[in-house]
This record gives structure tokens, C-alpha cells and sequence, in this order.
């Protein structure tokens, strides 16, 4: 009897393997997703402390590639991908002290913005001149993201990543989402050129009208970069002021430094104390006054008859104002605030920090935040209360606009200072919790873009580095260690001129999610058309 084995019955080893040209196949398949994580990467890559901005460009060049006529299912995933592989590496140090899930799951929702880009991104990609409706809506992406949930997350804008770039004088001409845009369309315009190119390489034809347009997606942000150089100035209008800015350092790094908050303040007391007596050695000039950053007393001087007297002596012995940041309680609510300590008069001017941190400053969702993990809420007890006007401190005849850390990455709460008659711009950060992470270069890279884009001194006191004073024109022009105390002193010009990007406001972004919307409305309507053509 001969029996017949089945293929049923045949060892796994037995059994045909593919032949080589499926699994060719199949890894093909793979390319677009594994080349949209990697534009991410590169993207990411083109972010401070690297000085690598122009990385942006192909980032978005390849973004473009595989997207370019994706239906909206594959677009969605690979926008998805492409977030991830910008956003996980670039936002690492929100899990520093809190563990990776916070971390991961932050990454996990703000990729969802990204990836509705690449829908809508896919979607114009047929569409004449696309790389301009398709930088539209990345704009659009980035508009959204500033804004919800819980007020918002702008970190990661396009714009942040372009302090050293050649774009640069684009942020005085129409703010972050002007710069922004020119950056993403420039990207978008190299794909597309070379695409054509090729293109003209097979066909031996030339659309003279798309490579006008993707030549001039490329020019266009590039001369008007170059053109708008002359809109950005370092010269004083209104006279100049000696600053001092203060690095007290904290006692050790991490989250623990909260609970050691009078060695905080001391060493922020010493530090200008050390400057006082510079001053009387004549090894510095005498400032006309003193920026001490967020958090440099985490006492309440209103209540602590301790904290107000050493911060009584530090004023005292330099002789000129010093802006303090300090936690504060009124009236039951908990306030993230800055005030200006008169040596004579103690304290006289407030500003409450406005735009606070989700899930740092206060907790939303607190109940399913404290069932997942309960001591996530236990190091925020109470949850801070919002300023509700700008902070302009008169010091010494000087207008200084104030954001708090944070707010920097807010379009709106830098903006209204100056609006407000700021002539110069601090931003006091408190950046201890986050270790020698990324996170405090990405900060000061903002703090770059702020000074070109409303043409102001901006000085930059961190409790623990890095701290920096920023020309208008975006150079640093003195900075400090990180986890080092120092002091930074220097003159700087007070200006009173604003840039279009002040006058303009939120007219830019408006008109460039306008655009995005008509291109949108544009390539639905063609692909309804479309369809009841071909069902005809």
C-alpha cells in the first residue's frame, strides 16, 4: 500500500519558501513607513543643541515623497509614523523625572496631530503648486497642536528649530508660523523639483508651469529670507540699560530641589550678593537692575518674614530692583509669580504667570491621573491658579516684558508685552526638573526666535542653566554652564519699534490655515467631481 503524503502532512522544512521576488515585494511594502519614521528622526535631529536646521529640509522632502498621492488610510499611518520618529526623541525629557509612560503617552496623542497632517498633506498633493497648500497645512497642524487639549502643546513647531538657520529673519516678518512655513514649503519644493526632474529624465517633457512652481517653492522662501535681513536690528531706540541676570544653581538636580526651596533662594541671595561686591571691587558696572529666574523663591516672601528679609539684603546690597520669581498664596490660590523688589520700597509690581503647564503647574483628568498613578498627583498637591493680565515691570525707566518659562513657546504671550510697551523681554525659567536633558537648549532656542521676531533684548535667568542674554538679532551674546551658579551682566539696547510680526499678530497663521482650508475644500471637490465622472 503506498501511501501519499499531503502538503497538509509535510515538515514545515519541506514546504516551498517564497520565491524571492515576493519577498521583494513585501519589503518594498515596507520603505514608505520604515523612510516616514526616518524623516521624522531627521527632523528631530535638525533641532538645538544641534546646529543642523537645514536638515528640515530634506526631512520634508522625504516627508513629501511618500506621501505624494497616498490615499487617506496610508496617509494617516504614515503621519503617524513620522510624528513618532520626530516627537519621541525630541520630547524625551517630559519623562525624566516621571518615568517613560507619561513620556509615551504625551508622544502617542500629539503624533495624532501629525498624522492628520499627512492626510491632509496626501490629499493636495494633486493638486497645481502643491507643496504651498501642502506647507498650509502643516502650519494648520501646528495652529491646532497650540491650542488643545488643556490649552495646548506648540513645542516642536517648525519654527523652534530654525535659531541658527537662514530663515531666520522670517520670524520678524510674520512670527513662527511665517518662518515655519517657509521652511516646510522650501522642503516640499526640493521633492518636488526633483521629482520633475526625473520625470523630464523618462518623458524627455518638461510641465513648464509645475517646475516654475516647485522652482519657485524653493526661491521664494530663500529671497524673501535674505530680503527681509533688514527688518532685524541690534541698535538701541530708546537709550540701554546694564542688566544682570542670576543663575543661583539648586541644590541637587531632579524633582527633590522643591523640598530644599529656602537653599534655593540662598543661593540666589549669595549669587547677587557675590555681584555686589564685584561691583564695589569695580570689576563690573553697577546694573540698573536684577532678573532672577522662575522659582528662585519657592517661599512665599508674603508669608515667610525669613524669605522677605534675605531677599530684602540681596536687594539691598546691589541698590537697584530685583525681579524675583516666587510661589505665592492669595486668597487661597497658589501663584507662579514674579515681583519687583524695590531696595526702598520692597515689593511693588506682580506678574502671575498666565499660560501654566498641564500635569506640572495643574492637573487635569486628576482623578484618572491619580488611579493610574498616585504619586504622579501627590507632587501636585494644589494646582495653580492663571494670571489674567500681561507683565510689563517698570525698572528703572525701563519697560521689561515678562514670560514665564513655559510661555515662551506661546505666540500670543510674548506677543502682548510688547504690544503693552515692553522695550526688552525676560523670560525667568525654571528648568532643574528636567535635568541635563535637551529640554533647556530647545527652551533657549525659542527664547532666539522671540528676540528676531519682535526685535528685543531678551534675557534668559534659569535656576540652573542655561541661562543666556539674546540680542535682538538672535545672538547670544553671553550664557552660562548648566548646574553651575554664575552671573551674567551686560549692556543691552531697549527698543521701541515693532516688526510686522508684532503689528500683524494672528493675521498670518490665519491666512495660511485659510489656505490650507481652501486647498482641502479644492481637492475634495475634485475628487467628488471625479467620481461622478467616471460613474457617468
Amino acid at each position: 500500500m503506498t501511501v501519499t503524503a499531503t502538503s497538509v502532512d509535510q515538515p514545515d522544512r519541506l514546504r516551498p519558501s517564497p520565491a524571492p521576488g515576493v519577498w521583494r515585494r513585501r519589503l518594498l511594502r515596507l520603505v514608505p513607513a520604515a523612510a516616514s519614521a526616518l524623516c521624522g528622526v531627521l527632523l528631530y535631529v535638525s533641532f538645538p543643541p544641534r546646529p543642523l536646521w537645514w536638515l528640515a529640509l530634506p526631512a520634508f522632502a522625504g516627508f513629501g515623497w511618500v506621501l505624494r498621492g497616498r490615499g487617506w488610510k496610508a496617509a494617516l499611518g504614515l503621519g503617524y509614523l513620522f510624528g513618532l520618529g520626530f516627537l519621541l526623541p525630541l520630547l524625551v525629557w517630559t519623562g525624566v523625572e516621571v518615568g517613560y509612560l507619561p513620556w509615551v503617552a504625551l508622544v502617542a496623542v500629539e503624533a495624532v496631530f501629525v498624522a492628520l497632517v499627512g492626510v491632509g498633506v496626501a490629499a493636495v498633493s494633486r493638486l497645481p503648486a502643491w507643496p504651498v497648500w501642502a506647507a498650509a497645512v502643516w502650519i494648520t497642524g501646528e495652529a491646532v497642536r497650540a491650542r488643545m487639549p488643556f490649552g495646548g502643546f506648540p513645542w516642536g513647531k517648525i519654527a523652534f528649530g530654525q535659531a541658527d538657520g537662514i530663515f531666520l529673519p522670517l520670524a520678524a516678518v510674520g512670527g513662527t508660523p511665517v518662518l515655519g512655513f517657509a521652511v516646510v514649503l522650501c522642503g516640499f519644493g526640493l521633492y518636488e523639483a526633483a521629482r520633475l526632474f526625473a520625470e523630464r529624465r523618462r518623458s524627455r517633457t518638461v510641465r513648464r508651469a509645475a517646475a516654475a512652481a516647485a522652482l519657485l517653492s524653493v526661491a521664494v522662501p530663500v529671497a524673501g529670507a535674505f530680503a527681509a535681513r533688514g527688518l532685524v536690528s541690534d541698535k538701541a531706540e530708546d537709550g540701554t540699560r546694564t542688566v544682570a541676570v542670576i543663575q543661583g544653581n539648586v541644590p541637587r538636580e531632579g524633582l527633590e530641589f522643591s523640598a530644599q526651596r529656602r537653599a534655593v533662594l540662598d543661593r540666589h541671595v549669595k549669587e547677587t550678593l557675590k555681584l555686589a561686591a564685584d561691583v564695589r571691587a569695580g570689576k563690573v558696572p553697577k546694573p540698573d537692575f536684577v532678573l532672577w529666574p522662575e522659582n528662585s523663591s519657592d517661599l512665599d516672601p508674603y508669608n515667610d518674614p525669613d524669605a522677605a528679609a534675605v531677599i530684602d539684603e540681596a536687594s539691598a546690597a546691589i541698590g537697584v530692583p530685583i525681579s524675583v520669581g516666587a510661589v505665592v498664596d492669595k486668597d487661597g490660590k497658589q501663584l507662579n509669580e514674579q515681583i519687583l523688589w524695590d531696595p526702598a520700597k520692597g515689593p511693588t509690581q506682580t506678574y502671575d504667570k498666565r499660560q501654566i503647564q498641564p500635569f506640572g503647574e495643574y492637573m487635569p483628568l486628576r482623578g484618572f491621573v491619580g488611579a493610574i498613578n498616585k504619586d504622579w498627583t501627590a507632587m501636585l498637591r494644589q494646582d495653580f491658579s492663571r494670571g489674567t493680565k500681561p507683565g510689563v515691570f517698570d525698572m528703572d525707566g525701563a519697560k521689561v516684558g515678562l514670560a514665564t518659562c513655559y510661555e515662551a513657546a506661546f505666540d500670543w504671550d510674548v506677543r502682548d508685552t510688547v504690544t503693552h510697551g515692553a522695550e526688552m523681554i525676560s523670560v525667568p525659567s525654571n528648568n532643574a526638573t528636567f535635568d541635563r536633558s535637551e529640554m533647556t537648549y530647545q527652551q533657549l532656542a525659542m527664547s532666539r526666535i522671540r528676540a528676531v521676531e519682535h526685535s528685543r533684548t531678551v534675557t534668559v535667568p534659569v535656576t540652573s542653566g542655561v541661562s543666556a542674554i539674546i540680542m535682538p538679532d538672535g545672538r547670544i551674546t553671553q550664557r552660562t554652564g548648566m548646574f553651575v551658579p554664575a552671573y551674567l551682566e551686560q549692556k543691552v539696547p531697549l527698543r521701541t519699534s515693532t516688526t510686522p510680526a508684532t503689528d500683524l499678530g494672528i493675521l498670518p497663521e490665519t491666512a495660511l490655515v485659510l489656505v490650507a482650508a481652501g486647498g482641502i475644500g479644492w481637492a475634495i471637490g475634485s475628487g467628488l467631481r471625479a467620481r461622478r465622472t467616471g460613474a457617468a
